[in-house]
């Protein structure tokens, strides 16, 4: 039975630019559609978070508005009480051994821009699926838990990789890219990642070789099944 492992964000703020607390978590779609798509498949799922803290959900991610109605929203809401269980008692980042899954995958939301932007634990963790052949999933703003990465010379061990994640344009039309003391989509390319987007808020995913990358909460459900059919 493949294995997954779900790196969930343990932060429930983002420290914007000018001090203040911008209220988030991990997007809610991002965890259900992926989560309920390997489910599906059979396969075994673990949920992990830095110190094993219970994840929080942005409350946003739960309206009608960003979740193209109300009953989307409501399936989405019934399936994270359905997996709360879980979401309670997840394991400690630390403690994983990555080697030990078929998948790690990492849902977005503000969080990630928190805490595993800046976590050694995931950058480690990340390096080492990477190297075993592990398939890597990063979502919206979950690419930035590849920020922390490097080997032991000190390089980025996804330089060179094909990759998108959450844009500056659709940072800006959330309204909070004036507010970010930086943005995702500037990082990646900095460290030398082969960055794409496609359309604002429009489906795109990006694959390459073990790493599978999508661009934002409506690309969730495609990029878990590429990741489904490439095992």
């Amino acid at each position: 039975m493949p294995s997954v492992l779900f790196v969930l964000t343990g932060a429930d703020h983002w420290t914007l630019n000018d001090g203040t607390s911008h209220p988030t978590g991990f997007w809610a779609e991002e965890l259900a559609a992926p989560h309920r798509i390997f489910s599906q498949a059979g396969f075994d799922i673990t949920v992990a978070t830095p110190g094993g803290v219970a994840p929080t959900v942005d409350s946003t991610s739960l309206t009608a508005e960003s979740n193209g109605g109300q009953e989307q929203a409501d399936a989405v809401a019934s399936y994270l009480a359905a997996i709360d269980e879980t979401l309670r008692i997840p394991v400690r980042l630390e403690d994983v051994v990555p080697t030990s899954y078929d998948v790690v995958f990492l849902p977005g939301g503000h969080g990630p821009m928190e805490d595993l932007a800046v976590d050694e634990a995931s950058g480690a963790l990340l390096t080492a699926a990477l190297d075993a052949g592990t398939h890597v999933g990063v979502l919206c703003h979950g690419p930035a838990a590849l920020l922390p990465a490097r080997r032991a010379d000190g390089s980025w061990p996804f330089a060179g990789y094909r990759m998108t994640g959450f844009s500056n344009v659709e940072e800006t039309q959330a309204g909070l890219a004036g507010k970010a003391p930086w943005l995702l989509e500037n990082r990646l390319v900095e460290l030398g990642a082969r960055y794409s987007a496609g359309e604002p808020w429009s489906v795109y995913t990006v694959h390459d070789r073990t790493l599978h990358t999508g661009q934002n909460p409506a690309s969730s459900e495609q990029l878990a099944r590429e990741i489904t059919e490439a095992l």
